[in-house]
């Protein structure tokens, strides 16, 4: 047989799935791709809304540090398609690109809906057929069974590669489902966790009917030995934004392990404690503590709030200093996986081998958040996601290849 008439089915049209297929595809196969969704790649169009950010120009050996335990895995998938690799890919799609002053890239147009207009029109260019509303529901006797508008539909292709997606916003698609399945089939697949999410945190009531959905701008947060700068944003029922999710790994283990994940913010990062007090020392006449706060160490008004929340502003300017510099809080929960950006857990990496392949199940690939690792928002999760999709595609044609 050859290559060309081979059939490979893509289930999941996220960024795994549809970079797989592109590749797939124009390695000369016949694709199919699957979406239970009435429409494709809900959650990446989601993701754009605050602006795409598709990846990050920091050095490679950092780049990697962030995807923790799972290093070791996401780092073959990333050597296949580079940080520079998906800025060029993007940019055929005749999407330029640019580098933010925190090392982020993004498309030009800072939304999806444009680079996937582009996407999809090359894939439909390939040949690549794309069948919305088709939900899989698990193997019948070595067949792929889906549920479609028309009724069931039996497919036994030549391979598969799942990228169903985590656990994480469910009524965008990726509600978990396939877990009892592949289960089923002999796959360890590891509890789904909220990742990238909010923790919450008891308010004053004060503090949260004045403050919530105020951002904290420019914070650092630590966590025992690890911190985090960005910026903080201050919800009803806790904090969340880039410097929590940048630690939420840990801090979602201490709440678990402990009921409760202790933080210091920093409000003033880039100034020492000695010069904050140096200006906290200077006389402050009429003005109350609030102002003087304001206009000496330029503290907005929801961090000056927020200093209150531990007590009393002590009186010494060193004193009030250490707290700017180390605001105590304390986190009590997580909140869930439907309010989370992504989802640890899924299938264990142990189960797959370097071409991303079950070992419990021969011909079967899996790429993208279904799998076991977890990264930052920062264009972490995206490039790691476009790249499994690569080392994926490449796994399978490598296996159609041994197997003539």
């Amino acid at each position: 047989m050859t290559q060309s008439k081979r059939q490979v089915h893509v289930i999941g049209a996220g960024p795994a799935g549809l970079m797989a297929a592109e590749r797939l595809a124009q390695a000369g196969l016949n694709i199919v791709v699957h979406e239970r969704m009435p429409s494709v790649a809900r959650k990446f169009l989601m993701a754009g809304r605050g602006g795409l950010n598709l990846t990050h120009s920091e050095p490679l050996d950092r780049f990697l540090t962030r995807y923790g335990p799972a290093q070791a895995s996401v780092s073959r998938w990333i050597d296949a398609f580079t940080p520079a690799d998906l800025t060029a890919w993007v940019e055929g799609l005749g999407q330029p690109t640019f580098v933010g002053s925190s090392g982020r890239v993004f498309p030009d147009a800072m939304k999806t809906s444009p680079l996937l207009r582009a996407w999809l029109a090359r894939l439909e260019g390939l040949g690549v057929e794309i069948r919305t509303r088709s939900r899989w529901t698990g193997w019948r006797d070595g067949t792929l069974v889906f549920e479609t508008p028309d009724g069931e539909r039996l497919e036994r292709p030549d391979a598969v590669v799942l990228a169903l997606g985590g656990a994480s916003w469910p009524r965008l698609g990726s509600d978990g489902a396939w877990k009892p399945w592949l289960e089923g089939a002999g796959v360890a697949v590891a509890p789904f966790r909220p990742a990238n999410v909010g923790f919450d945190l008891a308010w004053s009531p004060l503090f949260r009917d004045r403050f919530a959905g105020q951002p904290l701008k420019g914070v650092a947060v630590t966590h025992g030995e690890k911190t985090a700068r960005g910026e903080a944003m201050i919800a009803r029922y806790g904090l969340e934004g880039g410097a929590i999710y940048a630690l939420s790994a840990v801090l979602r283990t201490s709440v678990e392990t402990d009921g409760r994940a202790d933080v210091q913010i920093d409000l003033k990062p880039d100034v020492a404690v000695g010069k904050l007090t140096d200006r906290l020392s200077k006389p402050r006449g009429k003005a109350s503590l609030s102002n003087h706060l304001r206009k000496v160490v330029g503290l907005e008004s929801a961090a000056v709030a927020l200093l209150y929340e531990a007590g009393p502003l002590p009186v010494s300017p060193r004193a009030l200093a250490e707290r700017i510099k180390a605001m105590p809080l304390t986190l009590t929960g997580v909140q869930g996986l439907e309010r989370a950006i992504s989802s640890a857990g899924g299938v264990a990496l142990e189960g797959v081998d370097e071409r991303l392949m079950l070992t419990a199940r021969p011909g079967v690939f899996v790429a993208g958040e279904m799998l076991d690792w977890e990264a930052p928002t920062g264009g972490y999760l995206l490039q790691a996601s476009f790249a499994s999709g690569v080392q994926a595609a490449h796994g399978l044609m490598a296996w159609l290849d041994s197997r003539d």
